[in-house]
This record gives C-alpha cells, sequence and structure tokens, in this order.
C-alpha cells in the first residue's frame, strides 16, 4: 500500500485503515468469551431466560423456552446413537423449530449443514452426500423434495415439522390453512420419519448431556457455488462464527456510545437464517446480545412482511438491497412509523446509492453496507455502525482482527487506488472446504489470507471498493450462482451442444442468468430450455433469458469467453 511518505507496503502489515476506526474501537477483539456456539446459545438463555427470544407468526417463545426446547430435541438426537461431529442437517425457512433444531445440534456437539429449503432434489441430493449427513430436521412443505433422493444418502433420521407445532391450537389451524387452504405441502412419504413435536416429547423423558466442544470443532457447513460446477461445503469452526459475532458486536458498541440504545434490541430476521448472513448476524449476534429475532418465514410477501413490521418496534433490520427497494415501493410501508429503527444493515449484494438515499429520506437511518462470503462467517468489511448517515458506496473498514490485501495475479500487493483481487485475513475465515483441498488449496494463500474472487481497491482511508468480479459468478438477490453448475445443467438436455452462462443487470434482483445455447436438435426452442433447468435448478439459478447462437466466442484453447458475451449483451441494451 502507498504510504504518507509515497512508499509501498503490505496493507495488512500497515492496517492504515485504523485511523479511521471509531474512536474508542479496539483493533483487535479479546479473547473469545465462549469456546463454542452451542456454549454462546447456553449462556444467552440462562441470562436471559424470561425474556423474549424469538417470535414468529405471531408465537413467541422465551429464552428460558428455548433452552428447554433444544434441551429436548437434543436428548432425542443423542438417543439416535449420532456421534460427536456427526452432521445434521436442516431444511427449514424462519420458523422457530429452526433455532431450537439448530441449539440442539450445537449444543449435543453435532454439525449443522444449512439447506436452502427451495432446493431441487438434485440439488439436496448433492449436498445430503457430500456432507455425509446422518439426519435431518425437514419443514413438511419440502418432504416430497427428500422423498425422491434420500435413499441415494447417509440419512438415517428424518424429523419432520409442520408449520403450527409450536402454536398450540392456533397451530391447527395453520396447518389446516398451509395444506388445505393454500395447498402448500405436496404428498410425500418418509417411512420411519419422526414428527417434531413427538421428537420434543421424546426427549422431555431423556437426560441431555451436553457436548465439550472447543473452538476449533466444526460447527457448520456452509454450502457455497463451486467453481467446478458443484457448490462445496464451507467448514466453519466455532472459533470462526464466534469470533464474527465478537467483530460485529464492537461494531455494535460504537453505536451504542453514539445513540442510546434500549435494554433489548428488537432484530427484524427477514433474511433465511440457513444463509450466512442471518445466521451470524441475527442468530448467533442476536443472541449474544440477548435480543429479540422476530422471525418472517416469505419475506418475498411484501404487504404480509410489512403488515408484521407495523406490530413491533424494532430496532435493527438486516437486508438486501432487492428487499430495501421493494420495502420503499410499498405504499403502507411508508406509513409505519421508523423512530425505533436504529441500524439498517446492507449486504448480500451491493447496496444501490437511490435505494440508499431513500430509505434514509423515509426511515431516517442510514444503511451500513457490509461485505464477506460464506468462506468468512461472513463479515469482513463494514461501514461504520456509527456514521454520519451519508452513503459512503463503499464496503466500508476492515472489521478488528482482520486484514484486508489488495493483490495482483502474482500475489503481490498493490498501492492504494489500484484494482486488484480482495484478499481477506482473519479469524473468521474458514478452516478450509469440506473434503476439498485441492479447492482450499485454490483460494488459501501462503499467509493464510483467502482469496474473494472479488476485485477492489483501498482509498487513502482505507475504505475497500468492489469494482468487478474475478469469477464468473452471478449474483441474484444476495445468492451466488456459478455458471458451470447452470451449464452442466443444460447440456446434460440431447438437444443442447453448448451452453454459457453470464449474468445481465435486472432491477429487482441485481443480476439474473442468461443462457447462451448452441442447438443439436435445430427443433429446440426456448420453452424446452427452461422446462429443462426447472426441474434441476432452484428458482434464482434458472435463466430467466435465452438466446440462441450458431457458435460460441473461445479462446485459442477452446474455453468459452464468458466475459466478451456478458459485455456484448450489455453494449447491446445500451
Amino acid at each position: 500500500m502507498t504510504t504518507a511518505s509515497g512508499k509501498t507496503a503490505s496493507a495488512s502489515a500497515e492496517k492504515i485503515w485504523l485511523k479511521s476506526y471509531p474512536e474508542g474501537t479496539p483493533a483487535e477483539i479479546d479473547t473469545l468469551e465462549h469456546s463454542s456456539v452451542g456454549g454462546l446459545i447456553k449462556k444467552a438463555c440462562t441470562d436471559n431466560a424470561p425474556r423474549p427470544a424469538y417470535t414468529c407468526m405471531g408465537k413467541t417463545i422465551t429464552y428460558g423456552e428455548l433452552d428447554t426446547y433444544a434441551s429436548q430435541v437434543g436428548a432425542w438426537l443423542q438417543s439416535l446413537g449420532l456421534e460427536k461431529g456427526d452432521r445434521v442437517a436442516i431444511m427449514m425457512p424462519n420458523i422457530l423449530q429452526y433455532p431450537i433444531a439448530a441449539a440442539a445440534v450445537l449444543q449435543a456437539g453435532y454439525v449443522v449443514v444449512n439447506v436452502n429449503p427451495l432446493y431441487t432434489p438434485r440439488e439436496l441430493e448433492h449436498q445430503l452426500k457430500d456432507s455425509g449427513a446422518k439426519a435431518i430436521f425437514i419443514l413438511e412443505n419440502f418432504a416430497v423434495t427428500l422423498q425422491q433422493v434420500v435413499g441415494n444418502t447417509d440419512v438415517k433420521h428424518v424429523c419432520v415439522a409442520t408449520m403450527g407445532d409450536m402454536m398450540g391450537l392456533k397451530g391447527l389451524l395453520v396447518n389446516f390453512v398451509v395444506r388445505r387452504v393454500k395447498k402448500m405441502v405436496p404428498d410425500w412419504s418418509l417411512p420411519g420419519h419422526v414428527p417434531f413435536k413427538a421428537a420434543l416429547a421424546a426427549g422431555a423423558g431423556m437426560s441431555f448431556k451436553p457436548a465439550d466442544c472447543g473452538p476449533d470443532d466444526v460447527a457448520f457447513l456452509q454450502y457455497t457455488g463451486g467453481t467446478t460446477g458443484v457448490s462445496k461445503g464451507a467448514t466453519l469452526s466455532n472459533r470462526n462464527i464466534l469470533s464474527n459475532a465478537a467483530q460485529n458486536h464492537v461494531w455494535l458498541e460504537a453505536l451504542k456510545r453514539k445513540e442510546k440504545l434500549p435494554d433489548q434490541l428488537v432484530y427484524i430476521c427477514c433474511l433465511p437464517l440457513y444463509h450466512i448472513f442471518a445466521l451470524t448476524v441475527n442468530a448467533i449476534m442476536g443472541m449474544d446480545q440477548g435480543a429479540h429475532n422476530v422471525l418472517i418465514p416469505n419475506p418475498r410477501d411484501i404487504p404480509g412482511f410489512v403488515k408484521e413490521l407495523g406490530k413491533y418496534e424494532y430496532h435493527v433490520l438486516p437486508g438486501l438491497n432487492t428487499l430495501f427497494n421493494a420495502l420503499l415501493a410499498n405504499e403502507d410501508f411508508r406509513k409505519l412509523d421508523f423512530s425505533a429503527l436504529k441500524l439498517t444493515l446492507g449486504g448480500g449484494m451491493a447496496v444501490q446509492r437511490p435505494v440508499a438515499e431513500r430509505w434514509r429520506d423515509l426511515t431516517g437511518c442510514s444503511i451500513s453496507e457490509g461485505y464477506g462470503l460464506s468462506e468468512t462467517s461472513p463479515v469482513a468489511t463494514a461501514n461504520r455502525f456509527d456514521g454520519d448517515g451519508e452513503f459512503s458506496g463503499s464496503i466500508g473498514l476492515p472489521l478488528p482482527s482482520t486484514d484486508i490485501d489488495i493483490r495482483d495475479d502474482d500475489g503481490k500487493s498493490l498501492p492504494l487506488g489500484e484494482v486488484g483481487e480482495i484478499c481477506i485475513r482473519g479469524p473468521q475465515v474458514m478452516v478450509g472446504y469440506w473434503n476439498r483441498p485441492d479447492e482450499t488449496a485454490k483460494v488459501m494463500t501462503e499467509d493464510n489470507f483467502f482469496r474473494s474472487g472479488d476485485m477492489g481497491y483501498m482509498d487513502e482511508d482505507g475504505y475497500v471498493r468492489i469494482v468487478d468480479r474475478k469469477k464468473d459468478m452471478v449474483l441474484v438477490s444476495g445468492f451466488n450462482v456459478y455458471p458451470n453448475e447452470v451449464e452442466e445443467v443444460a447440456v446434460s438436455h440431447d438437444g443442447i451442444l453448448e451452453a454459457a452462462a453470464v449474468g445481465v443487470p435486472d432491477e429487482h434482483s441485481g443480476e439474473v442468468v442468461k443462457l447462451f445455447v448452441v442447438k443439436s436438435d435445430p427443433a429446440l426452442s426456448e420453452a424446452d430450455v427452461k422446462n429443462w433447468c426447472k426441474d434441476k435448478l432452484t428458482n434464482y439459478k434458472r435463466p430467466r433469458y435465452i438466446e440462441f447462437r450458431d457458435e460460441l466466442p473461445k479462446t485459442n484453447v477452446g474455453k468459452i469467453l464468458r466475459r466478451e458475451l456478458r459485455d456484448e449483451d450489455i453494449a447491446k441494451s445500451a
């Protein structure tokens, strides 16, 4: 990095960003208070027993109740004969059973494998087989997906939840509406499965023994897209997750020094808990503070979401640019009282300046944009929570105990202002990819920096800005889509000779997938391609646009030039 004297030095060594830290903010996080995430949850439940922990669809459970339920489910899991370190999948949206199951798995010494409930059978099978999951918690709405592949996996124990499990008598009505009125539960059959309420009841009559887990034990397998076309499990240890919660907590303390915050913060949890953003910021960081999380099962239902927001005095709202934009467009949202809102966190995708400015004008609360990946647990950089209200357009400063270095293709540190690959080092950086040492070696340097694949630069104040992605990854509403996976699915169709997937701009989701196709069957139609992909890819991965070509641009060794296709498409629409 270029110093004031004009010399060049490593950004990580010089730590020029510290001069921009809030006054009183430490450069390093202290020794971790807990040895495991399960230990953090247990202490949070003990210290905050009478306080509300989670609310979903009007039903609230306290920290004390969360502790009881988690112990019951944990005892049931232990009765199955699972061993410490075994993987347990959770395939649920934001419902009360998620934090209960996650707390049980972690305290029992197992590893949480987060699964997107909208996965297709193909995607689910890969993740279950790759992780070697022995058990799974799943909402009945998605049980039919598991039914199609469970026989091909190591899963021996299936626990099925319903939307109304934790709601008492109201739950009967909720289940009737979900099953019979809205018809959201396709017929399914999973012989030998255990209902969630039955697991609770069984565990209530057993003794639960929390496992002795340490900082280096694995807590989560967080699956992320792979350059080879298959998703990889980012192996996140207790140390990784606890460190990131502590790093974010230090940032929050700066806000507390600026503004008086209530004794118990209320978080809105509208991002899915199976996603690393909400997992760390809402669940782990929130519970560490004894906060109250309001779970939103379906944030895409904007009118329903807004109706829920109107019921609470909330202080922290993590979200994505697309979500902020959709809320701003809702007339009822604009009528809400935002006086309690103290912190809006933007991540997952770039926050657009017009959206940030309209948000600030309406709510009086600026969006603090951050940056991270599943591999970094996730937050690596963030704008100050105690900022002056102006939208910086940057992804912020490195968090405490985090080094950011901008490097060229040869791994050499670049001067301030020069664009290179953003490389990250810190206690939140993953252990590696699950059972993929070759893939781990590709992204980790000899001096323990994680190569993000994102291109950016650091300014003289230490703020980092992203300018492009080195990888061909497409970012759809904060979710990574890797072209190789889409292309692999496409070319498995007999009528497709070649395919190339790229990201193209979209006002609603930031980007969407466009697929360029060379036919082997002249009769192949756009509908044929979309229907083929529909059965094999989650909605956000499916090509929105199809363009047929006689040939695709390639290098002299035959590699398809995706960037050339993307640039052509942008020029065409300009």
